[in-house]
């Protein structure tokens, strides 16, 4: 049996996290430091106070996210936890593969943050303002979405950006395209489809500038083997290897993230708990509407580290029937 660690995207932030961690702990003041001086900002001002603006700007909500749960990591680690020894695997949604990845020790802390502002930054360049749109699709299984984004696509570049689980599919692309894909969801029976109030596209093939940012991001930073292996979004299968996992990570700009696959692999591979490290419940609450049999558990305040750490998980086992991985 196994534990996995699982690290939350882009949505999660609120003014004010963070500040909990940093008046509690001097490992997670550490951390805001660390990334404050990799991105010559003070940074962290905007997690604790604002303003709700600044701190939503994609360039900024990702390495905030990251730092965060980067702290809570310290955390448990400086209290004797090692995800090494402890943990099976990690995953994260979207930006928070990074966060994964810098938890397992492929990434430093400054180089996750100067990558995640990279990614913000050519994210939200990629496609001028008000050409992309974003859906959220409640109630369709995926098979009906993706039909709807081929039929849709007459009208330009239209696809399954996240598939979260418990029938939330998010769809992107070309602003008239994603809005011609909504109607077709409501004739479907879509219990709701409601554009998002997003900036840009994302996980659409509309962010092609952006991935070719982050290949040469990528190709200029140290990247160590995970101590644990990643569950890969857009495998939603496990992978070790550096060269695989950049590959991976320039495919995730443009592709699908696939939560709902990466959670029932977890289920069919014995791990039995998914923490959430880091801010917010998002994850844990998508955990417990893709699969009941797994438990999800938030793990991001104070009260919440410590009784963690006073009751840490028993070591897992590695699972008898998990596939090879690269």
């Amino acid at each position: 049996m196994a534990i996995a660690f699982t690290f939350p995207g882009q949505g999660s932030q609120v003014v004010g996290m963070g500040r909990d961690l940093a008046d509690a702990y001097s490992e997670a003041r550490d951390v805001f430091n660390e990334v404050d001086e990799a991105l010559g900002q003070k940074l962290s001002a905007i997690m604790f106070d604002g303003p709700e603006s600044e701190l939503t700007l994609t360039a900024n909500a990702q390495p905030a996210l990251m730092a965060v749960s980067m702290a809570v990591v310290r955390i448990l680690e400086a209290g004797g936890f090692s995800i090494h020894d402890k943990v099976g695997y990690v995953a994260g949604h979207s930006l928070g593969e990074y966060s994964a990845l810098c938890a397992a020790g492929t990434f430093t802390v400054a180089d996750t943050a100067r990558l995640l502002r990279t990614r913000g930054d050519a994210m939200q360049a990629a496609v001028p303002v008000g050409e992309g749109a974003m859906a959220a699709i409640i109630g369709l299984e995926h098979e009906a979405v993706e039909s709807i984004c081929e039929k849709a696509a007459s009208n330009g570049v239209c696809q399954i950006a996240n598939d979260n689980g418990g029938g939330q599919l998010v769809i992107s692309g070309g602003k008239a395209a994603v809005e011609r894909a909504a109607e077709l969801a409501k004739d479907a029976g879509a219990k709701r489809a409601l554009l998002l109030p997003v900036s840009a596209p994302f996980h659409s093939a509309l962010m092609t500038p952006a991935a070719d940012a982050m290949r040469e991001a990528l190709d200029k930073v140290e990247m160590k083997e995970p101590v644990v292996p990643l569950i890969a979004n857009v495998r939603a299968a496990p992978v070790a290897d550096p060269r695989i996992i950049a590959d991976l990570l320039v495919e995730q700009v443009t592709g699908q993230v696939r939560w709902r696959e990466t959670v029932e692999w977890f289920a069919a591979n014995e791990t039995t708990t998914l923490y959430e490290v880091g801010a917010g419940k998002v994850l844990t609450g998508l955990a417990r509407r893709i699969n009941r049999d797994l438990e999800g558990k938030p793990l991001g305040t104070p009260a919440e580290i410590d009784a963690f750490l006073a009751n840490p998980p028993e070591m897992p086992t590695a699972p008898a029937n998990a596939p090879d991985f690269e």
